[in-house]
Order: structure tokens, then C-alpha cells, then sequence
């Protein structure tokens, strides 16, 4: 089927970064935050953490807003929709600081831009597990705006997480696509890979190349944006 649209992952893609660093420094900017609030450091990672796994395991019920939610209060009580404005306060302003854990590469404007003067759509394919106004800021610490994509995928708008399969077909969905026609590009050889299990292509960017599992990911086309560009460009060909 021809190729119509692209859809980049976010961290690690087109932000670069050392995961556990970032959310290192998260955490560390989340935690100050909240200590005023009452909450224990250690005990607020570990809510974090299990509302995200809530988020992983959401079986499209409700939205990951609400599975991250449900969690939270599970753990601390009704008492904490209340903090809700604080958190939101938070990835407004103290989040902005975890910036510092994320490098800069100009190519992942330049590569969105190129792909886009080709005809494609483009979309933000990240993991969403973020409120979007956290999204939106990792979209402009990467050199980017949030209107350079079609969609963006945050914890409000989805119902599923990476690597659920079910997510790259919510996405395809969305953007009123076969998931066929679309290329699926990230770092996580787990995470983005499962996007081929709805008929998506895939190709992975190998700067902060994330594979825990030691997977053989030699079935891939993989690279730099300079690579990625030239695969973009060769199935363009074919397509003519």
C-alpha cells in the first residue's frame, strides 16, 4: 500500500536523551514540587510508576488521563484530585527544568520538515503517558512546534500505551489511515516495533537506540535521520 503518512516517537527520537536520566531529573523536579504538599519522595515515584503501569495496561475503557488517575486515588485517596491544579501547575513550569537531561539535535526538525515538503503527512506517534502540555514541551524542546503535526498523542486523547498494539491502531484510526500506509519511526526496539503487528512499516533511529531485551532488530531498516531521509526517498520512488 503507498505510503502516506510518517509518525515519529518523541523521546529518544526526535528529542535526544538518556532515559533513565530524564526521568531521573523528572522525578527530582516532581517530588520538590509536592513535598509542601505532603507527599513522601519515594512513595510519590512509586504512585507515578503505578499509574503509568495503569496507563501500559489500559484496555480502552477510558482514557489514560483517567486509568492514571484512578490509580493515584487508589493509593492516596479521594483527597488528592484536589493537588490536581498543582500537578498541572507543575508540568507547566518546574517540568520545564528537565530539560536539562535531554540533548538537541537539529537534523529532527530539518527530517520532519524534508518529509513533510515530500507530501507526507506527519504525526506524532509518542507514548502517551504525558498531559499534553508536558507533550507540547518536549515537542519545542526538540526544535519543533506542536502544529507541525497532524496529531499528538498525549494521556488525554488515548486509550492505549505502547507497545499495545491496539495503540498504533488508534493512531491510524485518528488520522482516518490504514495503518498499512503509515511508517512507524523510533527508538524503543520493543515499544515502536509493535506497530508492525497492525501492518505498519517501521524504521528505527539508532541515535539513543533503546533494546533491553538484546532483540534481533536486523529485520528493520534502521540509521540516522540521513538514512531514514534516503529510505523515505527510495519507497517515494517505488510509489511512482
Amino acid at each position: 500500500m503507498k505510503l502516506r503518512c510518517v509518525l515519529f516517537d518523541l523521546d529518544g527520537t526526535l528529542l535526544p536523551m538518556d532515559q533513565e536520566e530524564f526521568t531521573k531529573a523528572y522525578f527530582h523536579q516532581l517530588a520538590k514540587k509536592l513535598a509542601p504538599r505532603g507527599y513522601e519522595p519515594k512513595a510519590l515515584v512509586d504512585a507515578i510508576w503505578a499509574g503509568t503501569a495503569a496507563m501500559v495496561k489500559n484496555d480502552g475503557q477510558c482514557s489514560n488521563e483517567e486509568a492514571f488517575w484512578q490509580r493515584f486515588t487508589q493509593i492516596y485517596g479521594p483527597k488528592v484530585q484536589a493537588d490536581k491544579p498543582v500537578f498541572e501547575e507543575f508540568y507547566a513550569n518546574e517540568f520545564q527544568n528537565a530539560r536539562t537531561a535531554c540533548g538537541f539535535n537539529p537534523r529532527a526538525a530539518e527530517t520532519v520538515a524534508a518529509i513533510r515538503s515530500m507530501g507526507y503527512r506527519v504525526a506524532l506517534a509518542t507514548n502517551p503517558i504525558f498531559p499534553s502540555v508536558a507533550t507540547e514541551s518536549r515537542i519545542r524542546w526538540a526544535g519543533l512546534k506542536p502544529e507541525d503535526f497532524e496529531l499528538y498523542t498525549t494521556y488525554e486523547n488515548s486509550t492505549h500505551c505502547k507497545p499495545n498494539p491496539a495503540y498504533f491502531r488508534d493512531v491510524a484510526e485518528s488520522l482516518h489511515l490504514a495503518p498499512e500506509s503509515c511508517l512507524m519511526v523510533g527508538n524503543d526496539a520493543l515499544e515502536d516495533t509493535a506497530a508492525a503487528q497492525v501492518g505498519m512499516q517501521v524504521f528505527l533511529l539508532t541515535d539513543c537506540l533503546i533494546n533491553k531485551d538484546g532483540r534481533d532488530i536486523s529485520a528493520y531498516p534502521q540509521g540516522s535521520f540521513e538514512q531514514l531521509l534516503e529510505y523515505v526517498k527510495k519507497e517515494t520512488a517505488k510509489q511512482k
